[in-house]
């Protein structure tokens, strides 16, 4: 839609795709409004709407993954999770524990974030595990102690959902529903995550290329939720001196592709807690919007993922060298955008 387009021209649009027996989704932006169409067995003719008062253009949309291109939407989308937008100029930096484990943890966990510059709190009260005897989380205890660490610190709740079943009530406590690595193709989870009203976190398998990775994202928008960040954490490849292979490429490839925001999982991308720090300096350095980190008071008594967790001064330290980095290549743009 043209920058002015009105109200009534936009409905007038989605009154046009209904009437042809096909879906329209109404994505609205800063500058202009977008709307896909989905359910076309086949090319529509562009001149069904080029006519129409307030369209700017219609694009044939070449990419399978149609919602998530930015044939459909060329500018950046902005997530907004509890007045915090992801996506935006500023970093966003969404730190805690993998696991709730306890009132004291995770409430000295939030602070420390806080205090940190951290606007977001991480902690999963359902944790999916490889072994079946590990530790599962503490269900719904865990997620009302994420509202009262939200409630003492203010910031964010984003926390897993690990199934369709629990999923509604993950959606009555968090401010963003993630969606993890090994649910990335649970197509029933992001059918359920499309019907939510939260944002969602859509995290990268662990195997899965940059198709496939879009592919999922576009399950969620296709159901009518647009509010979708992506989140790498590492791919599974032959190497044995890190966890999984945190492949930065994918940040600048997506952006190339999506107009979807895209923030970089350090801890998990490494497994060891002296990598997280470079490699996040590193995802800052490749153009993602923010990063999801673990902090954990005391990691070595931690019950998941303690050897990849911060401690809460390295954290401090890792969003100071970031923001660094982000006027760094500010400064650096805006020299070269001056000399242009």
């Amino acid at each position: 839609m043209t920058a002015h387009a009105t109200e009534t021209d936009i409905d007038r649009v989605r009154q046009k795709i209904e009437s042809l027996g096909f879906r329209a989704h109404i994505m609205p932006g800063a500058q202009k409004t977008a709307i896909g169409i989905t359910g076309n067995p086949g090319p529509i003719d562009p001149a069904e709407f080029e006519d129409l008062p307030g369209v700017a253009e219609a694009i044939r949309v070449s990419k399978p993954y149609k919602l998530v291109s930015r044939e459909v939407k060329s500018e950046d989308s902005i997530i907004n999770v509890r007045g915090v937008p992801v996506g935006g100029p500023e970093l966003v930096f969404c730190g805690g524990p993998c696991s709730v484990e306890s009132r004291e943890q995770i409430l000295e966990s939030a602070r420390a974030v806080k205090a940190a510059g951290g606007q977001l709190l991480r902690g999963g009260a359902y944790k999916p595990r490889t072994s079946p005897y590990s530790f599962q989380g503490l269900g719904e205890e865990g997620l009302k102690l994420l509202a009262e660490a939200r409630e003492a610190t203010g910031l964010g709740i984003v926390t897993e959902a690990i199934d369709v079943e629990t999923f509604e009530l993950v959606e009555e406590y968090a401010d963003c529903v993630q969606i993890g690595a090994r649910n990335m193709q649970n197509f029933s989870l992001l059918r359920r995550a499309g019907r939510s009203r939260k944002p969602i976190l859509l995290k990268r398998g662990m195997s899965s290329t940059l198709e496939e990775f879009l592919m999922a994202a576009e399950y969620v928008l296709s159901e009518g939720n647009y509010q979708v960040i992506l989140c790498e954490r590492g791919v599974r490849t032959f190497t044995d001196h890190t966890r999984n292979t945190l492949d930065l490429s994918v940040v600048p490839a997506v952006q190339g592709l999506s107009h979807l925001p895209i923030i970089v999982d350090p801890s998990h991308g490494t497994g060891k807690r002296d990598k997280v720090h470079p490699m996040a300096l590193a995802s800052i350095a490749a153009g993602a919007s923010g990063l999801l980190v673990e902090v954990h008071p005391t990691p070595d008594r931690a019950l998941s993922d303690g050897y990849q967790s911060l401690y809460p001064e390295q954290f401090l330290e890792v969003v100071k060298d970031c923001r660094a980095i982000a006027a760094l290549l500010a400064h650096r743009r805006n020299r070269q955008q001056a000399y242009a």
